[in-house]
């Protein structure tokens, strides 16, 4: 099984760096979401509809799916701290160009810029901490990584959109430019140099993608990650309108999403250093139930909390994937492991469109669960392939695959 190689740490060197990745993580986390609490005050700032100042949101993402591959294979060669020290700074020249833009124009350009190293930075992040640990601690490692994001949804976008409604919508940009900086900061003086760190090279990182464990992992993730957004995408009609509640109710609601991504996003760390493939395929399981139950959830405030609860759990599916591309990439270590965020951007955009198709042909708003609980079915069938695929390899290399999962 070929993995991320190993860097002797220090043990009292590793939580420092934990926290310095984090925090970028957390820093990308705050970018991409805040767009959504202030964009009716940008949109009324820089003199546009909140149908155009939509674009401030998916340019970001379109950012996403393009700079992961193309960041990945133009800083092949470069050892992870200048890769990682590459990504953060432009993310931060991006947000700084964010919060000076002066129209909308200039607004969608940064946020495409800020967009670029986010799938780039979060996978090399992910590699440089599993490097870190020994191979039975590297879920956890990766998912304390990845605790960055789901903390900025629950705690960091809230602050961030009150700090804006009652100052300016540029003063959250301002936040994540100086969360960026220190983050800088701190990869330069924490991560050192190694010269003995094996390099990759775009040539080696491409040829890695012939194997097909990588697009089945990828797929998973671009397809069975979907039904969260299907139903996160409409949260606010599905408050408002199924369950008849005041809109008072929203920040409580995402509250409870943002707290079961968390904690799902913890579990999933632990899973994943257990048995990745059981791991993965329970989760998938675990979404579909979660899913299917959500609309009788919806009929109180309480039952809607909670059923956000579980729809956030789901991101536990997050740490096991990553760490298994990290197994079955060989030499395409950096492009697999970006590439998975560019997946993850694909399981948005598939799931909200998967929604908005449930609201346009007039079907209640809680039904956007119940049909999007089709994509993690879909990718429990990838992963069944995913397993054959890994039976016929050990046959293959004469190793037993009795304890596979």
């Amino acid at each position: 099984m070929n993995i991320v190689s190993s860097n002797p740490v220090a043990a009292h060197a590793i939580g420092p760096r934990l926290f310095a990745l984090s925090l970028g993580a957390f820093a990308i986390g705050l970018s991409e979401f805040v767009i959504m609490g202030l964009l009716p005050q940008v949109a009324s700032a820089l003199h546009v509809s909140l149908a155009e100042g939509s674009r401030f949101i998916s340019y970001y993402a379109l950012g996403v799916v393009v700079g992961a591959p193309l960041f990945s294979l133009s800083t092949a060669r470069l050892c992870r701290k200048h890769q990682l020290m590459c990504f953060i700074t432009l993310f931060l020249l991006g947000n700084v160009s964010s919060m000076l833009a002066s129209n909308a124009h200039g607004l969608m350009i940064s946020r495409f810029l800020s967009g670029l190293p986010h799938g780039a930075f979060l996978g090399v992040a992910a590699l440089t901490a599993a490097s870190m640990v020994a191979e039975h601690r590297r879920g956890q490692a990766v998912g304390k990584v990845m605790l960055g994001l789901t903390l900025a949804s629950l705690l960091g976008n809230p602050a961030a959109t009150v700090l804006g409604e009652h100052l300016n919508w540029r003063w959250a940009f301002a936040c994540v430019s100086i969360l960026s900086l220190v983050t800088a900061l701190l990869i330069f003086k924490l991560f050192p140099a190694q010269q003995q760190e094996e390099r990759s090279s775009p040539l080696k990182e491409l040829k890695g993608l012939v194997n097909v464990r990588i697009w089945l992992t990828l797929g998973i993730a671009a397809i069975g990650f979907g039904g969260m957004f299907a139903v996160i995408s409409y949260i606010t009609p599905i408050l408002t309108l199924s369950a008849h509640l005041s809109a008072f109710w929203l920040p409580f609601v995402l509250f409870a999403f943002g707290l079961g991504m968390v904690l799902g996003n913890l579990a999933g760390g632990k899973l994943a250093d257990r048995r990745i493939m059981l791991s993965i395929f329970c989760i998938l399981t675990w979404s579909v139930m979660v899913l299917s139950i959500f609309p009788l959830m919806v009929s109180s405030v309480t039952g809607i909390m909670f059923g956000a609860f579980l729809i956030g759990t789901n991101l536990a599916l997050g740490t096991p994937l990553q760490v298994r591309l990290m197994q079955v990439a060989g030499k395409a270590q950096t492009l697999a492991a970006t590439l998975n965020h560019s997946a993850f951007n694909i399981a948005n955009a598939l799931g909200a469109t998967l929604g908005a198709y449930v609201v346009q042909q007039g079907h209640p708003m809680t039904q956007t669960a119940s049909v999007g609980a089709i994509l993690p079915v879909m990718g429990m069938v990838i992963f069944i392939f995913a397993l054959l695929k890994e039976v016929a390899d050990r046959k293959q290399t004469s190793v037993s695959s009795t304890d596979l999962l």
